[in-house]
């Protein structure tokens, strides 16, 4: 099963869509709740992080009865030093979403912690590409 989902740049109210669709695909299919919460929660980070960070994204989501693959592809600024956003608390968030209550430098950091396998490319100035995998069993 593959699905697809827009992500909009600096739309805050509409982050989160994405992941919850997502949610609800995982539980009609009665997949385990604590990969649902894992893989949720980096969906959900992934998303923030376009809407925060880029002008817009798209979410590709690929579901088999071994495991859940999502690449999320955005265009944007990318990431200057993927090791150094990595690092819990880092973050190049503007002021501006950080009054809202994003951009505290977690974001990357939980997403790794909630998935099986993480990959991360970037170019400065064109964008970021996630790779996300969990698997079933």
């Amino acid at each position: 099963m593959d699905f697809e989902f827009e992500i909009e740049g600096g739309n805050f109210s509409k982050a989160g869509t994405a992941s919850s669709e997502v949610k609800k695909i995982l539980k009609q299919l009665n997949v385990d709740s604590k990969i649902i919460k894992r893989t949720v929660v980096s969906l959900y980070e992934a998303e923030v992080n376009v809407v925060a960070h880029a002008y817009n994204g798209i979410m590709k989501v690929g579901i088999t009865t071994e495991k859940i693959h999502v690449n999320i592809i955005d265009k944007g600024p990318g990431i200057p030093n993927i090791e150094m956003a990595m690092q819990e608390g880092y973050s190049t968030a503007s002021k501006k979403v950080r009054e809202m209550g994003f951009g505290a430098g977690m974001g990357l950091p939980n997403i790794k912690r909630n998935t099986d396998k993480l990959n991360i490319k970037s170019q400065v100035d064109i964008g970021t590409e996630l790779e996300i995998i969990n698997y079933f069993a």
